[in-house]
């Protein structure tokens, strides 16, 4: 395998070009989940920004590209997809027909392990057919957003006639209801992240704005526009204040949905839903294909779908003891939270007890 393994500022403008086209083709060529702005080399070039050891192999076949895996190593030889953690999608972004084996490509990277949490499709040797499977919802608005809704009311009515009714509820509340698509003040990126770190607090789970580095990635890829991905912040306003805020990235075809919250003193109005249905018509008349909800359950995403997606969690390994090692350490932990989070009987009682560890935390 003719492979170089390329700290990110070793990557020259040829190959990034080269890695977007491979982009903006995918679609096209019957790989459309490889369009997603994660996998842009945009994200991983943040990304290596804020975190170290921070690597992308470049696979070449008569000296062209064919291929390029980013991806994160320990200095003990374990291999993360990038971004792990806080990336939505993870894969080899790749020529249609090329075919690879994934030990092979591990052992070429330097690594005895690849761990992934958002395996896209189209990666069968990393062996997503004996991988557990997970739904990413999407919202479709390929057929403009009039199309979209039509769909939602035959599904659910009453949702969409709520959604639109708190809306207008709102407008006379609380001022006229604005909605920005790209808003571009970053005092108003920082205004998300508090909203979203005391929604973590609030609900029990982990902060992720509390990790500095998680901070500086969200605003440098913020501050990023080129002409296939673009940081985009949408901001929902009632009057002059905003009560709801969304940032995910976008590429030429997807907006990928990442940080969303409101101020949780319009609660009532449901402000996110509002936002989300804005930012689905803004994204049709732009001409996107569709939003991608991201992986997990959640009933607002239940609410908005058309459809799902389907990302895999797992490991890729060759006969290494620090393989055997790193394994064992993740198999039980994963196993275990796969098992509640596919029993309601289960995954009620600890949503509801994280709910109650994060009142504790709120002095609520």
């Amino acid at each position: 395998m003719d492979l170089a393994v390329l700290r990110p500022g070793e990557l020259t403008g040829a190959d990034r070009d080269t890695w977007r086209a491979l982009q903006s083709e995918a679609r096209a060529l019957g790989a459309p989940q490889l369009a997603n702005p994660f996998l842009a080399p945009e994200f991983t070039l943040a990304v290596g920004s804020s975190r170290p050891g921070v690597r992308i192999a470049v696979v070449r076949e008569d000296a062209r590209p064919v291929a390029y895996l980013p991806f994160q190593r320990s200095p003990l030889g374990v291999g993360r997809a990038v971004g792990l953690g806080v990336s939505d999608a993870q894969g080899l972004i790749h020529r249609p027909g090329f075919r690879w084996d994934a030990r092979e490509l591990i052992r070429a990277c330097g690594l005895s392990v690849l761990e992934f949490d958002h395996l896209v499709a189209g990666q069968e040797p990393f062996g997503t057919r004996t991988l557990p499977g997970f739904g990413s919802p999407v919202v479709d608005v390929d057929r403009g957003f009039d199309a979209y809704v039509r769909q939602l009311r035959a599904r659910s009515p009453k949702f969409v006639r709520t959604t639109f009714a708190k809306e207008r509820k709102l407008g006379r509340d609380a001022g006229p209801v604005r909605f920005v698509h790209d808003e571009r003040d970053p005092a108003m990126l920082h205004t998300l992240m508090r909203w979203k770190s005391a929604q973590y607090r609030r609900t029990g789970r982990s902060d992720r704005f509390a990790h500095p580095w998680i901070v500086r990635l969200v605003e440098q890829l913020f501050h990023t526009r080129t002409e296939s991905f673009t940081g985009l912040l949408s901001v929902l306003y009632a009057g002059d204040r905003p009560v709801a805020a969304h940032f995910g990235l976008r590429s030429p075809s997807v907006l990928a949905c990442w940080f969303p919250a409101y101020d949780p003193r319009f609660a009532k109005f449901s402000p996110g839903l509002v936002m989300h249905l804005r930012m689905a018509e803004a994204a049709a008349a732009d001409a996107l294909e569709y939003l991608d909800l991201g992986r997990g359950d959640k009933h607002y995403k239940d609410s908005l779908k058309t459809r799902e997606l389907t990302v895999h969690e797992g490991m890729v390994t060759r006969r290494h003891p620090i393989a055997l090692g790193h394994r064992a350490r993740r198999a039980p932990v994963r196993a275990l939270r796969h098992a509640v989070l596919a029993r309601p009987e289960l995954s009620g009682p600890a949503d509801r007890l994280l709910r109650r560890v994060g009142r504790l935390r709120t002095g609520r």
